[in-house]
């Protein structure tokens, strides 16, 4: 099982910026690939980015490339999420994911991330 902690949402105007952070811990962080959802109210949750086990690849959804930057250490078991230039389409609660343990890849995919964070609300204020 791996457990997973999202912090960072919060309130700011357009164009500002938030960083989400995403802990992770009960099995070992650096065996999965990890991404980031987010869900606005009465839509489905998308895709925002994916990243692999080792950081070589990572992959973003058209509407964030640019702005939105995912990265990951490994030795703090923590997955990030800089936001910039936010807009207020950008509202919605954020979700990380776990991927497919020992996965070398990257999948956009929402049906290939077992492991769901809580999640952390992002409010952008026109």
């Amino acid at each position: 099982q791996v457990q997973l902690v999202e912090s960072g949402g919060g309130l700011v105007q357009a164009g500002g910026s938030l960083r989400l952070s995403c802990v992770a811990s009960g099995r070992t962080f650096s065996n999965y690939p990890m991404g980031w959802w987010y869900q606005a109210p009465g839509k489905e949750r998308e895709f925002v980015a994916v990243i692999s086990w080792n950081s070589g690849s990572t992959a973003y959804a058209d509407s964030v490339k640019g702005r939105f930057t995912i990265s990951r250490d490994n030795a703090k078991n923590t997955l990030y999420l800089q936001m910039n230039s936010l807009k207020p389409e950008d509202t919605a609660v954020y979700y990380c994911a776990a991927g497919k343990e020992y996965y070398r890849g990257t999948s956009t995919g929402r049906r290939d991330y077992d492991y769901w964070g809580q999640g952390t609300q992002v409010t952008v204020s026109s």
